[in-house]
């Protein structure tokens, strides 16, 4: 049998099983709604990844599903395609370029992704996020987000999803708190479930006491399916006339591209929680993740990536094996089959709360002063991707952050390679790498800072290659060197 499917660790698994399956649920729930669409396809993602993903992945305790990190991709595929049965064919699409990822054994570049664009990938997601949950949050249904809430805030608020949203929050922070966390038994219960709890408690009583009040909160409407023709009734289709679409494709490398970082990410991160030998191939994750999406998007879900959130509450509920992970898929299921009613008390307001506070951890003040203190090269690169993400979106965003990351460490490493230093009239140039002909304007300043009739030596020991052109000037300042009074002293030729 499987170690990681070994029944001895069921006592560990079960447990660990229902915990992810609470957090998952509000979290499944509230992406679905952040998205746009109706919560049912946010439990079809969880379900989908939860038990597909999870039986084909290499690691024991990544959770997959659908992702706060990608509702403003999909938010904003959905405008440029214009429906989501099309979106539905840009997913399958991403599917199969994760597998091709997964054939050329693409997972080993994630490490080639500076540490700076990544925080800037995450920090734009939370901003994003927050910026669309607000209008949720304060009740406002129109299409128009902050824009429409603006356009006429004594309309566009209802009082009560403020209350729900407000106390929410409240909850979401209190939990957070280090006298909270010291109580054992409150680290067992997650904070987004007590959450969601609050907003249904008071959903059932607000309908009784103040029904006028609660008649304007906008709550989760999740049809409820008597028999299996009703559950594939609400199964949309991909929209496959839409192939020769340019956008789509574009659409499908920006998910491909996104959700395989976001999970091999997440990879990286659970093997500072738990070992796991062997450490899981990031390629057959991407197998895995292709296949997922692959069904995801034929059956009428939303994209799926591993979700390091749930993986790490995995990893910290004491979790042994894949059972936990697919124990929370069938809770799922039969959450979806056979509790509608009871999901349908959840009100939207509860859900944005959750998500808002998840933008906030994601793009939090002290990430921003962290980056700072880094220092030029690391901030510039992290506001850069944060500022194209935002202006340009995901794709283009991560780019730019890309560039300005090359850049910044181009200039670092030019600006390194080669020091001057001076004790009275000697003077001595080291070589500290490899030079090439971009480094002449460097070596052209340097050289011009020696004065007259000084001792010059060149320390050429860290260098094993000079370009002609470095040489080049290295050879006209000899030439220029005894009319000046200078002596030169292992000099390059």
């Amino acid at each position: 049998m499987d170690k990681s499917l070994n029944l001895t660790s069921l006592r560990y698994d079960i447990p660990a099983g229902i915990v992810v399956f609470l957090v998952a649920l509000p979290l499944s729930l509230g992406i679905a709604q952040a998205s746009g669409m109706p919560p049912f396809v946010g439990l079809l993602t969880g379900v989908i990844g939860g038990i597909v993903v999870t039986l084909l992945s290499p690691s024991r305790f990544a959770v997959s599903g659908p992702a706060a990190g990608l509702v403003t991709i999909v938010v904003g595929a959905m405008q440029t395609l214009g429906s989501f049965s099309t979106l539905l064919l840009a997913i399958m699409l991403a599917g199969v370029l994760q597998c091709v990822f997964y054939l050329i054994k693409a997972g080993r570049f994630v490490s080639l992704v500076p540490s700076s664009v990544i925080q800037g990938m995450l920090a734009a997601i939370g901003i994003l996020l927050i910026l669309q949950q607000i209008p949720v949050a304060l009740g406002y249904e129109g299409e128009d987000g902050l824009k429409g809430l603006f356009s006429d805030p004594a309309q566009a608020i209802s009082p009560s999803s403020l209350v729900v949203a407000g106390v929410a929050l409240a909850i979401l922070w209190l939990w957070a708190t280090k006298p909270f966390r010291r109580i054992k038994l409150m680290t067992y219960i997650p904070g987004p479930l007590i959450a969601v709890l609050w907003g249904s408690l008071a959903v059932i009583f607000g309908d009784r006491i103040l029904p006028d009040a609660m008649h304007s909160l906008p709550r989760i409407a999740l049809p409820k399916f008597d028999s299996a023709d009703e559950v594939t009734s609400q199964l949309e289709r991909p929209n496959w006339s839409a192939w020769n679409n340019p956008q789509v494709y574009v659409i499908a490398a920006t998910l491909a591209l996104v959700a395989s970082l976001e999970t091999l990410l997440s990879q990286e991160a659970l093997k500072k929680l738990k070992e796991q030998t062997p450490p899981p191939s990031p390629n057959k994750e991407m197998r895995a993740q292709g296949i997922g999406n692959l069904l995801s998007g034929f059956l009428g879900g939303l994209p799926i990536t591993a979700v390091i959130v749930r993986s790490s509450v995995n990893v910290n509920a004491g979790a042994r094996s894949k059972v936990s992970i697919l124990l929370h898929g069938v809770l799922l299921l039969l959450c979806g089959m056979f509790f509608s009613d009871l999901l349908n008390t959840i009100p939207l307001a509860c859900l944005a709360a959750v998500l808002l506070y998840t933008g906030y951890k994601l793009a939090a003040p002290a990430l921003f002063i962290a980056q700072w203190r880094l220092g030029l090269a690391q901030f510039l690169p992290f506001v850069a991707t944060v500022a194209g993400i935002l202006i340009f979106g995901m794709l283009a965003g991560i780019g730019i952050g890309l560039l300005a990351q090359l850049l910044s460490s181009t200039y670092k490493s030019h600006h390194n390679a080669m020091h001057l230093s001076n004790d009275d009239n000697h003077y001595v140039v080291r070589f500290q790498q490899n030079l090439t002909f971009l480094h002449n304007p460097r070596l052209q300043s340097i050289l011009a800072e020696i004065p007259d009739n000084a001792v010059v030596r060149v320390e050429q020991e860290n260098a094993d290659y000079i370009d002609p052109d470095v040489k080049a000037v290295l050879t006209e300042f000899g030439e220029k060197a005894s009319g000046r009074g200078i002596k030169l002293d292992r000099w390059p030729h």
